[in-house]
Formats: C-alpha cells, structure tokens, sequence
C-alpha cells in the first residue's frame, strides 16, 4: 500500500523543509513539493506538524530475568507503547546470566520473544556474561546470523558481572569482528562493600541505594574499561551514563583518541535522587543502576547533548511493578529490581523539556533520539533519517498537543508510572513502521507481529 505524508515540515539531524514524502514497498521513494499518489493510496495531511525519522531506543529490556523476577512488558506492550511514543526501532538487551546454557540458546530464546509479537522493528545486543572457547565461538555464530555488538556489566557481581581476564578477552573478539561493546560501568566489588556496609548499619530503605552506587563507583567503571579498551583498540560505548564524574572519564578516554560513545538516559535528564527519597517506600518507584544522581547533573547532560558529547539518549526500559515486585526489597534495598520504565514517554518528554524549554534544538532532537543511534549500531541510512531508499518509518509530530502522562492510560503492562501527572508538550500524531500506518492520535491501529529483526553488519573495526 502506498502511503503518501503532505505538508509537513521535515526535520532530519542535519536539515529541515516543508515537503511531501511518498512511500511504496516499505520505503521513501520520493522526497518533494505537490507530490501525486495513486488513488488506493493512504494520505496523510501533517499541516502544522513536523515529520521525524522513526525514533530509535538503543538500550531496552523487554524480556528479562532478573532480580528474582521478571519483566513485566513483554513484545506486544512494548512495542505498542513504544510505538504510540513515536519510538519505531527497539535495540533489546540479551540478558542471560553467568550460569545460562549456551549463548546460541540465548539468542533464539530472545528471538521467540520477539518474532511474530512486536510490532515495531528490533534487533539485539548480545550480553556477554562469561568468557571460554564455547562462548567465543556462539558469539562469531551470533555475529553472523546479524548481531553487531555485545553488551557486558561491570556490576552484579556472580550474576552478570564478568572477571577482568573476561572483559580483555570480549574487547579483544571484538576488536577482531568488528563489533561494538555496550558496558554497564560500575565497580562490581565497590559496590557489594557499600551494600554490606550499609545494611550492617540498620540503612535498609530505597533513598540508601544512591548511596551503595556514589559517582565516583560509576566513574571509576567508566576509566576501568577505557584502560582495557586502550590495549584492545575495541570500540565502546558508555551505556546509562548518570553523573558529570563518569561523563567526565568518557570523554578523557575520548580525548586520548578512543572510540568511545556516550549514553545518557531521559531519566536522569529529567528526575534526580530525591524522587528515590520519597517516603512510605514510594522511592522504590525510581530505584535504578546506576541511582538518579544530584540536580546539578543535569544541566550537564543538556549541555553535552548540545554539545555533542553524549550522542543518545535512551531509557534502559525495565518494566516492574511497584505491588509486588519492588515491594520484594521493602525491608532491604539490594533486593528492590531496578528500573525506571519510560519506553513510552522518552520522545515526548525529550521534546517537551528539551526542545520547547530552548535546550535543545530539533537537529539535536532528532539525532540524539534517532540518528545516532542508526550509525552507532549499523542501521543508518535504512533507519534514523529521512531519506530516499529509507525504511519508511516515521513520526508525524504535533507540537500542539497538551496532555499528562499517566498509568491509567499507558500502554505499558505496568500498575505505575514514574512520570505520574507530568504535562507534556507536543505527541506523535501518526507513526508509521515500513509505510504502514501503527499509531493515529495516541492509538495503537498497527499490526502484531510487523515488526522485522534488523540484521547488522559489523562497522567498528
């Protein structure tokens, strides 16, 4: 079905025009004034709206262990909710623990989870939580059949956590195949003294975690894979990075001419630590690793986000409940699962505290959300831009729009939002996946089961 978007401003990371798209076969195939479309055509007229690549999410958990429980999202809620947020590409952690079968299990089990359920485009980085000849070789399988990085945590220790001698050797594969790695950074033994240190002092409540994960634990993960991605030559890439002191580490790395990539995420844009000091346990809500950091911190992201410093800004999505789940730490905040869901508000809010406040301008919108992300890992110019020969993925943008964000109106299979109240300043209006039409006017009206996995090249040799 040919689809063709009218009178909309078109706003990519580079350049902005008021145009017509047409899109057949799944693509862009005419970018222009006064464009005609066949008469069985959809038509969509975006007057006064602006008209976005597809949104890119490249730090999602949909499924996943952990913790003592699981996720509560599963492909069908995520990606609806992603949709109706103006996100059109999902980039899943594979998260399987130190003690899990064999990495090619993993990767088919994940792949179930997603295939003929997600309605939006996905693809995957490959968790690597042990190091030996059987997992180097699943992971050149893994690399072939279209994976192009790799994800390993500097933290949670005994569960994903991996040795020194382990992290050389990933990089070292890495280096090898061409593939990025994604790093949790935090010092995993730092962080289990200050957890045992304050809980033998009675600190037990959620506002107690920021607490076991200082700055200066999340800077010392940051400086400790450089050193190794130094003597390696890998590529890496700074998952959640939360406060100036790990920003500041990253970009000496950078300085010294390492490939290095920075990730922010819109929670920690936006909430900061006293939101996990709530009383009654209502903290728990906002407990997430690395912790929300002081005010002060950012501005400083805003700023590097200007700047070019950070190149994305994602949600590390890990959908809990309050009942029930994060109520498994009431009495001790090192069993509180971690995370703040924001899958479906992350554009909104990225546009409504970044773009309408003047912090950001809609370049930077659109490549921190979208464009940098698809070089990153691989995807552009199929994905993150508008283009001809470009997937026809696209956000059709009302800036007008006034609304709240709320849990009883979300599409996440979750009983709260972090976000509970908050107004928002423009939504998506029509969001299409491959020129077929899945959000109109908030609603998801797409197709489960549309969404395709997005097979990758490795780039970072």
């Amino acid at each position: 079905m040919a689809l063709l978007i009218k009178n909309g401003t078109i706003v990519t990371a580079d350049w902005q025009t008021k145009a017509d798209i047409y899109c057949e076969g799944e693509q862009i195939t005419r970018i222009g004034k006064d464009l005609d479309a066949p008469p069985d055509a959809t038509v969509i007229d975006a007057s006064g709206k602006y008209v976005f690549p597809g949104f890119i999410d490249p730090h999602v958990h949909v499924y996943l262990p952990f913790m003592g429980t699981f996720a509560k999202d599963d492909y069908i809620s995520a990606s609806k909710a992603a949709l109706v947020g103006g996100t059109t590409t999902l980039i899943e952690m594979i998260c399987q623990g130190r003690d899990s079968r064999a990495l090619t299990d993993g990767f088919e089990f994940w792949m179930s989870q997603a295939v003929g359920k997600s309605a939006c485009d996905f693809t995957f980085h490959q968790s690597v939580t042990r190091y030996d000849a059987e997992v180097e070789a699943d992971l050149k399988e893994i690399v072939k059949a279209g994976v192009a990085s790799f994800k390993v945590f500097l933290a949670y220790k005994g569960a994903f956590g991996i040795t020194d001698e382990e992290l050389y050797h990933t990089l070292r594969l890495a280096k090898q195949l061409g593939v990025i790695v994604t790093a949790h950074c935090e010092n995993a033994d730092l962080v289990l003294e200050l957890q045992k240190q304050l809980l033998s002092e009675g600190k037990t409540g959620p506002e107690y975690h920021y607490w076991s994960r200082p700055p200066r634990v999340e800077a010392e993960g940051v400086h400790h894979l450089l050193s190794f991605a130094e003597l390696t030559g890998a590529h890496t890439y700074i998952v959640h990075t939360s406060c100036e002191e790990a920003l500041n580490e990253a970009l000496a790395g950078k300085a010294r001419g390492l490939n290095v990539w920075v990730e922010t995420l819109i929670q920690y844009l936006v909430l900061d630590k006293s939101y996990a000091e709530l009383p009654n346990f209502e903290g728990a809500k906002y407990v997430m690793s690395p912790p929300l950091r002081d005010k002060k911190n950012q501005e400083v992201f805003w700023n590097a986000l200007r700047q070019g410093f950070v190149a994305t800004v994602a949600t590390d999505h890990a959908p809990f409940d309050f009942k029930g789940q994060k109520e498994m730490g009431r009495n001790d905040f090192t069993k509180i699962p971690n995370g703040i869901p924001s899958l479906e508000d992350r554009v909104n809010l990225l546009y409504t505290y970044g773009v309408t406040t003047g912090r950001l301008d809609l370049h930077t919108f659109v490549d921190c959300a979208s464009t940098q992300a698809a070089k990153i890992f691989g995807l552009f110019p199929r994905k993150g831009t508008i283009a001809v020969g470009s997937d026809a993925d696209l956000v059709v943008y009302d800036p007008n729009y006034r609304g709240t964000i709320s849990a009883k109106t979300h599409s996440l299979n979750l009983d709260y939002s972090a976000f509970e109240g908050w107004e928002i300043k423009g939504r998506p209006s029509v969001v299409t996946v491959r020129g077929e039409v899945a959000v109109r006017d908030g609603q998801f009206v797409g197709r489960i089961g549309h969404g395709q996995f997005l097979k990758r090249e490795p780039t970072h040799f």
